[in-house]
């Protein structure tokens, strides 16, 4: 099957094109950091021996989906593997973020998914229909579309990288939260409409993610992992690429995690209060 992964360069999305090619799936990468892009294409062709495609582009251009599926008509590649990683994170109070910051933030985790999951979702669910054509009673020709039976259907799969911060109201993290929850509703909305179809769509929610996104202190983020309040990337990404090919809807990597979503909900004001004061210093 052939993948199409943004944010491919690093972090997260390096590690889901690692997983998937060294599963034997061919790899388009996308991402808007041009030379380590094209770094990544090289190990990825020389250590895995898959096909791989790679495209700079940024995300939060309104044309980019449109652009990126334009590609794919060019080359004659069919997606059957869309993974949605791209994103970016910021601590601050919203009156001391510029409006261009949190545009771009908004444009790539809301618009750009959006638009994604529409363009390359309906190419999938194409694929597994098919047109009959019919007479009615006036002697004029109908034409009505059917799903095709499951055992004749061909897969598709999209993931979409929400965060378990979807279920938190946090200053600081804002536009963040918000737009993580918008991904996490969508996701759930569309596993409903595109199921019926052969397309399965997972929608991840982590907890915190030992990469450099967060902008913490190497100690910090090494503590993290030790305490298990962050997860590799690496494990993540296995668990994630798991319950996309078993149909999941939903997918918390971590026991901790699970049991921390009912309290997060709860948080009293006191204590995020107190959080938010002494969180800020360690953001660099």
């Amino acid at each position: 099957m052939l993948a199409l992964i943004t944010g491919a360069s690093s972090g997260i999305g390096l590690m889901y094109a690692r997983e998937l090619a060294s599963q034997g799936h061919d790899l388009i990468i996308v991402s808007n950091q041009e030379k380590e892009l094209e770094e990544v294409r090289a190990q990825l062709i020389e250590q895995y021996g898959v096909k791989v495609w790679s495209v700079y582009k940024d995300l939060t251009d309104e044309h980019a989906a449109e652009e990126l599926h334009d590609y794919c008509l060019e080359q004659n590649l069919e997606v059957d593997i869309l993974i949605n990683n791209a994103g970016v994170f910021f601590f601050n109070f919203l009156n001391d973020t510029s409006l261009k910051r949190i545009e771009l933030m908004l444009k790539l985790h809301v618009l750009n998914t959006v638009r994604m999951t529409r363009i390359f979702g309906e190419d999938m669910q194409k694929r597994n229909t098919y047109v009959e054509e019919i007479m009615d009673e006036n002697g004029e020709k109908q034409l009505l579309t059917h799903i095709k039976p499951k055992q004749d259907q061909r897969p598709g799969y999209i993931l979409n990288m929400s965060s378990m911060s979807a279920w938190m109201a946090m200053p600081g993290i804002q536009c963040y939260n918000a737009t993580k929850a918008f991904i996490n509703n969508f996701s759930h909305s569309m596993w409903y409409e595109l199921r019926p179809y052969g397309v399965n769509l997972l929608s991840v929610t982590p907890g915190a993610v030992d990469t450099g996104l967060y902008g913490l202190s190497m100690p910090l983020r090494r503590l993290a992992v030790a305490i298990r309040v962050s997860i590799p990337p690496e494990k993540l990404v296995k668990k994630a690429i798991k319950a996309l090919f078993k149909g999941k809807k939903n997918c918390m990597p971590g026991l901790v995690n699970h049991i921390a979503v009912p309290f997060l909900k709860h948080l009293p004001d006191w204590l995020i209060n107190f959080a938010i004061r002494h969180l800020a210093q360690f953001m660099k």
